[in-house]
């Protein structure tokens, strides 16, 4: 069925030609957050979600996260997980003034990527162990929500406003993670459903991998070079 090869073009190609542009925040966007001074509600909760559905080292990562999920009491607990991680970093970094390497950070986050897709192809098993997937998708979603708040930080955004805005920017990206993930729970329903997903399954896995490892090689470049 088609609906496989498209999902995976759409997420894995994305990934790897988006390795430069993960977590970037440019162009009208950066200008806004530059220029913007006091509460900007609205705004802000564009930006987040916007954020979210163009942000593709987030999407191979969930869909990594779901791809053998088929219960949706599953997807909403390590989904959920993953938000509160998310969360948690991305306010306590910018409010904070926590800082970090964004390129360490990001490599991480591509990292997340490849372990979660060698996770799907069982390849803890040969080293005797299985490690808790929950607690792992929790502790990514720390690293995810820490690599955005860096880039925010490098804007030098107003103080004026800035709690309001940031948890408006948190609502936006939870709002865009709920729009990505319905569309692409609905894409492999539909590819489940088919004898190409059991076929594929283990390609499309291997893939996801490649594209973590080329994100994680770009932000190292970008680290030992800068």
């Amino acid at each position: 069925m088609k609906i496989g090869r498209y999902l995976l073009a759409l997420l894995l190609g994305g990934t790897a030609t988006s390795a430069a542009l993960a977590h970037g925040i440019t162009g009208e966007d950066q200008a806004f957050l530059l220029n913007n001074v006091g509460a900007q509600i609205g705004p802000y909760i564009y930006l987040g979600a916007k954020h979210m559905v163009t942000g593709y080292d987030h999407l191979a990562f969930l869909a990594g996260v779901i791809f053998f999920l088929h219960r949706m009491r599953d997807v909403v607990t390590y989904v959920t997980l993953f938000a509160v991680g998310h969360s948690t970093t991305l306010l306590l970094g910018v409010l904070g003034g926590i800082h970090a390497n964004p390129y360490l950070i990001d490599a991480v986050i591509g990292f997340s990527v490849v372990y979660k897709a060698f996770e799907n192809l069982d390849g803890f098993r040969h080293f005797g162990f299985q490690p808790n997937m929950k607690a792992a998708v929790l502790i990514f979603g720390f690293f995810h929500g820490f690599g955005l708040s860096t880039k925010l930080q490098d804007l030098a955004i107003s103080p004026d406003g800035l709690i309001t805005n940031m948890l408006s920017f948190n609502v936006g990206v939870e709002i865009g993670q709920l729009v990505a993930l319905s569309v692409m729970l609905i894409a492999f329903n539909a590819w489940r459903a088919t004898d190409s997903f059991v076929r594929h399954s283990y390609a499309a896995n291997v893939l996801l991998m490649v594209a973590g490892f080329l994100l994680i090689g770009y932000q190292l470049t970008g680290y030992f070079t800068s």
